[in-house]
């Protein structure tokens, strides 16, 4: 009697039967719409989507990101949303979405919010995803970005915040509205070896008794590090092994290094420049601050929360879908220098409540915001709204 080999392997993935999802992102820089983006299309399941991206506004860095990952990176360029131009790349982008059977296109910003939809709109895509990431924009942004939201099936919004904003700004119904937060990975609950911690001590030339308040974020005006510089100088006469540890770079550095020497702060505060972000800097922090005088959903206090960091942060926008006030951390008026400076002596006369808020604010992350809950939510959005349109692989 002759016995039949049974190879157990399951069969290869035929490229038809996977869902073609096209992602289009304005530009390939380095920013948070773009590197959450990239950051999705790493975990999405290969298995049963095949991903292209579509990019308006030419070269960058994130380009061979994605292309290291098999993803196709096709070029588009327009310079408005208006034009013979645009219209001509609008023809070439509908064309190469019917040519390809694209099951769904995600639009991730604000050109391609209007660009993108109305394409897939003229393709039949059976479903378009469009997104808000922001609170505030342009009257000409919003006008172009709200003809492309109706044109969409659902818009993504990325905290309860945004999603508000939609109903009240952009007069979307709840029901087409669907909040999917950003995220952090495994890693970011990992702490940073001690010789990784003490040479970022060393380099930074944090004394042994230092007491570290840390921000990660771009010096730009809106992130308002002059309220938390403030806020340090009022706190530093009590607290002579305070530190400020600022990580960021941008146009506000000089501005923030003279405001500093006003201040007479200067020998307590550290520009660490940019930093990666694995094994994640918030890690040196016993505090982690955020200053914003405008946010939507600030990826920088999710990693905080990773790093199991109480956090003093402003009252705007998405801050308070991270931050429960009382629970995780402090939430302050914006611009309010001496209110900051009363919720860091809080914390900075309690260490028991800094490690129960950070306690807290670590068990959420791992919950609300782990990359494998996000995503995964994201792709049975994908599913739902697939079943919904009677599409089929």
């Amino acid at each position: 009697m002759s016995s039949a080999v049974i190879d157990a392997r399951p069969a290869p993935v035929r490229e038809r039967d996977r869902v073609h999802v096209v992602f289009s992102i304005d530009t390939m820089s380095v920013g948070g719409t773009e590197m959450n983006a990239v950051r999705t299309a790493e975990r999405l399941d290969q298995e049963r989507y095949r991903l292209s991206v579509v990019t308006l506004r030419g070269e960058g860095p994130l380009t061979e990101r994605y292309e290291r990952m098999g993803v196709p990176v096709l070029r588009f360029p327009i310079q408005n949303l208006y034009g013979t131009e645009t219209v001509r790349q609008g023809v070439r982008l509908a064309r190469f979405l019917r040519d390809e059977r694209v099951s769904v296109v995600h639009c991730h910003d604000q050109y391609s919010n209007f660009f993108s939809t109305m394409a897939a709109r003229w393709a039949r895509v059976p479903v378009i995803v469009a997104s808000k990431r922001w609170l505030h924009s342009p009257w000409r942004y919003r006008i172009a970005n709200g003809v492309g939201f109706r044109a969409a099936t659902r818009v993504i919004a990325n905290s309860d915040a945004v999603a508000a904003s939609l109903q009240r700004d952009d007069w979307l119904s709840r029901g087409r509205v669907v909040v999917v937060p950003n995220f952090v990975d495994e890693a970011a609950f990992g702490a940073p070896a001690s010789n990784v911690r003490q040479a970022w001590v060393r380099e930074l030339g944090l004394e042994p008794d230092a007491v570290v308040v840390g921000i990660v974020a771009s010096l730009l005006p809106i992130k308002d590090h002059a309220t938390l510089l403030r806020a340090v100088a009022a706190l530093v006469p009590e607290w002579p092994t305070l530190r400020l540890v600022i990580v960021g770079q941008g146009p506000e550095l000089e501005r923030l290094r003279a405001l500093a020497d006003e201040l007479r702060i200067a020998p307590a505060v550290r520009f660490a420049g940019l930093r990666p972000q694995v094994p994640s800097f918030h890690f040196l922090f016993d505090i982690s601050v955020l200053s914003s005088i405008s946010e939507g959903f600030p990826n920088s206090l999710v990693e905080a929360m990773a790093a199991g960091r109480p956090i003093v942060a402003t009252d705007v926008g998405g801050v308070r879908d991270a931050v429960r006030n009382g629970e995780n951390g402090l939430l302050v008026a914006a611009g309010d220098a001496p209110a900051f400076a009363d919720a860091l002596r809080v914390l900075l006369r309690d260490a028991d409540l800094r490690r129960r808020m950070g306690a807290v604010g670590a068990q959420r992350a791992r919950e609300e915001f782990h990359a494998a809950a996000v995503v995964g939510s994201l792709e049975r959005l994908y599913e739902r709204l697939l079943a919904d349109a009677g599409h089929s692989h």
